[in-house]
C-alpha cells in the first residue's frame, strides 16, 4: 500500500504548528489512495512497484532540473526498467526532474515559474509551505532546496502523487509530500507560513471561497504567492478592469471558469481579506515555456492558439497570460 510511504512526513507534520491537520489527512489519503478508487490506479501502482532502487549518491532540488546521481550509472537493463516505470505515469505536466540519468523533460517548463517566484517571494528559509494543487511536486522540492522546513503538497488527481511517489522514491525526502487531497479538504485553521497557489484559481467554479481557504490556511503575516491566467491590460482586447467567463472552452480547456483583469483580482484578494497586494509580474505563455514532449505526448499549447494569430486562442479568446501576484494574511 502507498499510503504508509508518507507516514514520516505525517510525523514531522504533527511536530509542527499545523499538528491539528495530520490525522485528517492520514485517513482522507488511505481512504483515497484505496486500488478501487480509480480504475487506472492498480496499474500506477504497479508501475510504482516495478522502478528500480537505486541509491542515490547526490540529491539535487536547487537546480532547474531536480534530480539525483547514483554512485556509479546504472546498467541497460536498470536504466531501462528506471525509464519504463516512470513513462507508466505518462503525462509529465511539471518539471523537469533528473533522475539517475533520466531527463523526465515536462510539458512546463516549471523552473522557469520558479525563478519569477524565488525573485519575488519572502525567502522560504525556515518556513511551513503549503503548495496547493501542487501537481506531482516540483514546486515542494524546489522549496526545500530553498530552505524550507515543511512542505505539504495537495492535488486531487491521483496520477500526480502516483509521480510524486515515483520520484521520491530517488530523491528520498521526508519534509515534503503530495497527498490527494484539494482546499475544500483542508482544516480552518492558519498554520503555514507561504502558500502557494500556481495556475489554479481559474479553475475554481467559486473564486471567492477558494482565495477564502487560501487566507485560513494561512498565519497571519503569512504571504500567499498567487499565479493565475489574467487579461493582460497591455495587449488589444484585454483590460486591467475586464473579467472573462469564456462560455465554452478556453484554449481547449472545459474548466476555466473566469479570467480577471489585474485590478479585478486585486479586488477579489482584498475581499478575501488579504493586504499588502502586489502584482510582482506578468508573463506572457509561450510554446517554449508549454510545450508537448515526449513526457506529455498530448497536444500542448500551440495547438491552443489561433495559427493565424497567436495572440488568440482557437476560439478567439486573448491568449494565456500568466500574473504572479503576492500577497499577506
Amino acid at each position: 500500500m502507498t499510503a504508509p510511504l508518507f507516514e514520516p512526513f505525517f510525523r514531522r507534520l504533527a511536530a509542527t504548528p499545523a499538528a491539528a491537520w495530520a490525522a485528517p489527512l492520514r485517513a482522507l489519503t488511505a481512504e483515497r489512495l484505496r486500488p478501487e478508487r480509480h480504475g487506472d490506479l492498480p496499474a500506477w501502482l504497479a508501475a510504482l512497484d516495478a522502478l528500480p532502487d537505486i541509491a542515490p549518491a547526490a540529491v539535487r532540488l536547487n537546480v532547474p532540473c531536480v534530480g539525483a546521481t547514483p554512485g556509479a550509472p546504472p546498467d541497460s537493463a536498470t536504466r531501462a526498467a528506471l525509464r519504463a516505470g516512470l513513462d507508466a505515469l505518462h503525462p509529465w505536466r511539471k518539471g523537469p526532474f533528473c533522475l539517475h540519468g533520466i531527463h523526465i523533460d515536462a510539458e512546463w517548463r516549471s523552473d522557469w515559474k520558479w525563478a519569477r517566484l524565488a525573485e519575488a517571494a519572502a525567502p522560504l528559509a525556515g518556513r511551513r509551505v503549503l503548495d496547493v494543487g501542487c501537481g506531482n511536486g516540483y514546486y515542494g522540492y524546489r522549496a526545500l532546496g530553498a530552505g524550507a522546513a515543511l512542505v505539504l503538497g495537495i492535488d486531487p488527481t491521483l496520477r500526480f502523487v502516483l509521480q510524486f511517489l515515483a520520484v521520491n522514491r530517488y530523491l528520498r525526502q521526508d519534509r515534503v509530500a503530495v497527498l490527494p487531497a484539494a482546499d475544500t479538504d483542508l482544516p480552518a485553521a492558519g498554520a503555514f507560513d507561504t502558500v502557494l497557489c500556481m495556475g489554479v484559481l481559474y479553475h475554481r467554479r467559486d473564486a471567492a471561497a477558494h482565495l477564502a481557504s487560501l487566507h485560513q490556511a494561512l498565519r497571519p503575516g503569512g504571504e500567499l504567492v498567487l499565479e493565475t491566467l489574467v487579461l493582460d491590460g497591455r495587449r488589444p482586447g484585454a483590460g486591467a478592469t475586464d473579467l472573462l467567463h469564456p462560455p465554452g472552452r478556453y484554449a481547449r480547456m472545459r474548466n476555466v471558469h473566469a479570467i480577471p483583469g489585474l485590478d479585478v483580482l486585486c479586488g477579489w484578494l482584498a475581499e478575501a481579506g488579504f493586504r499588502r497586494i502586489a502584482v510582482a509580474d506578468v508573463t506572457r505563455t509561450t510554446t517554449d515555456e508549454q510545450r508537448s514532449t515526449p513526457w506529455m505526448r498530448f497536444e500542448s499549447l500551440a495547438a491552443c492558439l489561433d495559427p493565424a494569430d497567436p495572440s488568440r486562442t482557437v476560439e478567439g479568446h486573448p491568449a494565456p497570460t500568466r500574473a504572479l501576484l503576492l500577497a499577506e494574511r
